[in-house]
Parts: structure tokens; C-alpha cells; sequence
């Protein structure tokens, strides 16, 4: 068995919900307080060991390559003026070891196109996805837990958590026998169930160990909703052949392809840093209690 070593990034969607902020800048690269969400999910790779970083990329992507190549004007004018924190901050954000790859996505077709696209740098080995719109908070990596699990089973590993029954309708739901576990037998998938109809609330978030088989079913895979090359039904013709698990992650999703998911980060976030944290959490109480009926003052300032 194979240590995982390659996270591939699917980041050539378009980013239409935050509109016009990702006319030309890409969504990943929207910042959760001082962080962009790509940078979120690539150290998360890095912290679970992995080495190399290929993103999958499209048009007005160049930031993100931008963003993690030397930056020699900007380290050159942080150390003239002396700002050695910034300078380190700039220069250390990611370790000597990573290899950042870029595959240009010509056509937007799917995640499932954008992860064939990987196949060149990824090879014949088992590999992560990582969605950065999907931020999450844990003690250990969600990746790394996943990667414990693909350590001991040998097998595809798809992140999953537990939503309202009424919010199934926008997921691909698990269909499994031993719901209990955290890591569980995937029987099947089924792709955005009705609440009357879902065979679990077992939902798939954007967090996938794959083995290599996975390339070839996707070769071969017909467009599927929406017209595009769906991850999801190549990973359902995998259970016919492989076994497939699904691990319920220790952590807290944020949803940053929504505003609300992607506010709510930033709110989580902006209390735990350590620069901003306390004078936020005053200032976020002050407007709480400003804007409740017997408060006596309608602005925080």
C-alpha cells in the first residue's frame, strides 16, 4: 500500500455566487480574515504529509500560482522596511519540500473532468481531493483522518458528515447499513435526494482519498447532471468493483461556496485569531446587545 503523497485542488470554477468579487479574482482566493481558502486546503495537505500540490486550473486562475511563487518585490520591500514577521509570513507559506504542479481545466465540465485532468501528475497512485470551499476546522486534519483510515482499509475514502434530513436535496447522500460507525461500508450514492426519499443523512463534503481506478471509470464516464463529468457516478460504477468506505470526520464545515457558510467562517475565524480575536469578540458583543429590543444603542462602532 501506497502512502498518499498528491492532493489534487480543483480550482477552475467560475465562482458565480460571489459575483462580481470573482469577476477577476479567483473565489479561492477570497480571504477568511488574512488567509485565502486555497492556502486553508493546502495546509491542510501539508499537515497530513503530503507532498505534492496539483491544482486544476482555468481562466483568471493566475493569482492562485501567484500567490505561491516567490514574491521577490514584495520580500524585498517587507525587509527594507524592517517588517521581518511579514517577511517571514510571506516567504514560509509553504515548506521548502511542497511541489506545486498546475494543470490548465480548458473547459469547465465537471468535477469529475477536473479530477481526470489530474491523471499526468497523479499517476498510478491513490491521491486526495480537496474542495477549498469546503473550510474545516479541526484538531487533526480532516484529510489526515482520512488518510488514517486509508492507512488501515486500503481502499477509496469519501469525508462525509450528518445534515438536516431537509437539506439532503443538496448533496450526494450515502446509502450504507452500518450508519453508527464513523468510518461505514458505502452500498451506494445517491446524488441529491428529496428528504422523503434520502436513504441516509450521511452527506459527502468536499474530501475524497481515491485509489487510481478511478481515472479510468472516469475516462469512460458519460456526462451526467448538468451536462458535466459527475465525481459522483464514477465513484458509484467504483462500488462495483471496489470497496468503497466513508469516514465521518472530527471537525466543523464551513460552506465558503455560500455567502452565509463563508460569513460564518469569517466570524469564526476573525475570534480565534490571535491579532484579532479579542477586540472582535467586545466589539461582536457590543452589536449583539446594541441590536436586542431593550438595547439602548442602535450602532457599534
Amino acid at each position: 500500500m501506497r502512502r498518499i503523497t498528491k492532493a489534487v485542488f480543483p480550482v477552475a470554477g467560475m465562482g458565480s455566487r460571489f459575483l462580481p468579487a470573482t469577476k477577476a479574482s479567483p473565489k479561492e482566493m477570497m480571504p477568511v480574515v488574512d488567509k485565502p481558502l486555497i492556502q486553508f486546503a493546502v495546509e491542510e495537505a501539508v499537515a497530513a504529509g503530503m507532498t505534492d500540490m496539483i491544482f486544476i486550473t482555468g481562466r483568471n486562475k493566475r493569482a492562485i500560482e501567484d500567490h505561491f511563487d516567490k514574491a521577490y518585490e514584495v520580500e524585498a520591500e517587507l525587509e527594507r522596511r524592517g517588517k521581518l514577521d511579514l517577511l517571514s509570513t510571506v516567504r514560509d507559506i509553504l515548506p521548502k519540500n511542497i511541489n506545486c504542479i498546475y494543470i490548465r481545466q480548458p473547459e469547465a465540465l465537471g468535477l469529475g473532468h477536473a479530477v481526470l485532468c489530474a491523471r499526468p501528475a497523479v499517476q498510478n497512485e491513490p491521491f486526495a481531493v480537496i474542495l477549498a470551499d469546503d473550510l474545516i476546522y479541526s484538531a487533526r486534519p480532516a484529510i489526515a483522518q482520512m488518510a488514517d483510515s486509508y492507512d488501515a482499509v486500503g481502499c477509496s475514502i469519501l469525508g462525509v458528515e450528518d445534515v438536516p434530513r431537509e437539506q439532503t436535496g443538496s448533496y450526494g447522500i450515502v446509502r450504507a447499513t452500518n450508519l453508527e460507525d464513523s468510518l461505514v461500508h458505502v452500498d451506494g450514492l445517491v446524488e441529491k435526494p428529496s428528504p422523503e426519499t434520502a436513504p441516509s443523512t450521511l452527506a459527502v463534503v468536499g474530501r475524497y482519498i481515491l485509489t487510481p481506478r478511478i481515472f479510468d471509470l472516469l475516462e469512460k464516464q458519460p456526462p451526467g447532471k448538468g451536462g458535466e463529468i459527475q465525481l459522483t457516478d464514477a465513484i458509484e460504477t467504483l462500488l462495483q468493483e471496489e470497496s468503497v468506505k466513508a469516514l465521518r470526520y472530527n471537525g466543523i464545515r464551513y460552506d465558503c461556496g455560500s455567502k452565509f457558510g463563508f460569513l460564518k467562517a469569517t466570524v469564526s475565524y476573525g475570534l480565534m485569531h490571535p491579532e484579532t480575536g479579542p477586540e472582535f469578540s467586545l466589539w461582536l458583543n457590543a452589536l449583539l446587545t446594541a441590536n436586542r429590543p431593550n438595547g439602548s444603542n442602535n450602532n457599534a462602532s
